[in-house]
């Protein structure tokens, strides 16, 4: 008898114990689910959020941050009806952006390359005047100036020197030509200008000069 009850206990116990392993094995299953659940709910929230603000312009973000941003949003494969609308709008408006800042880059590099073409001739010029005032003499200076003179339309180019700026207005002295200042500046063995602003046809030679005391 003694022996019957203790392996009923044993069975008793044995079937508390298995029941209460799958009981706790259930538990960590529905605990693991409603964890997976929840952060698939934050990750959809987060989505939804950052896209938003995207979309409305409302993020410090740079475009490549934007584009980084949205990148891993769509590695999340989260398989949700607004986040996919979203990403499909987001998208559409940063090609557009990334379309118009690739403008802008090209626009600026033309403006860049414009003005290193101007400041070339400028600098040449000035050089040169520095370098006909300077000649050892009148046969060096007038190879620099036949030099100097290809860089122009014509010898007829007009000069035009600012002697006075005020209000806005620049008052001028009276003008000359190129192939008269040039020879002026050999005559004087002096240069006192410098060069403020220069004009091209579209061949690229100089139409214009407008100079200014140093």
């Amino acid at each position: 008898m003694k022996n019957k009850i203790t392996t009923i206990v044993l069975v008793l116990l044995a079937t508390f114990i298995t029941l209460g392993g799958t009981t706790s094995c259930k538990s960590k299953k529905r605990l693991a689910k409603e964890a997976a659940e929840a952060e698939y709910k934050a990750k959809v929230a987060e989505a939804v959020r950052d896209l938003t603000a995207i979309l409305d312009d409302e993020t410090p973000w740079t475009l490549e941050e934007k584009i980084h941003r949205v990148q891993t949003i769509k590695d999340w494969n989260l398989q949700n009806a607004e986040v996919d609308d979203l990403l499909f709008q987001v998208e559409k408006k940063l090609a557009r952006e990334r379309a118009q800042a690739e403008q802008e880059a090209e626009e600026a590099r033309r403006i860049q390359e414009a003005q290193l073409q101007a400041q070339q001739p400028r600098n040449v010029l000035e050089t040169n005047f520095s370098r006909i005032a300077s000649a050892s003499n009148t046969t060096q200076a007038n190879s620099i100036i036949n030099e100097t003179l290809k860089l122009f339309a014509s010898n007829n180019v007009p000069v035009l020197i600012i002697i006075s700026q005020a209000g806005g207005f620049n008052d001028y002295d009276r003008p000359t030509t190129i192939e008269n200042y040039l020879n002026y500046v050999k005559d004087q063995k002096v240069s006192r200008n410098k060069v403020n602003e220069l004009k091209f046809n579209d061949d690229g030679k100089i139409t214009e000069v407008e100079l200014i005391k140093k």
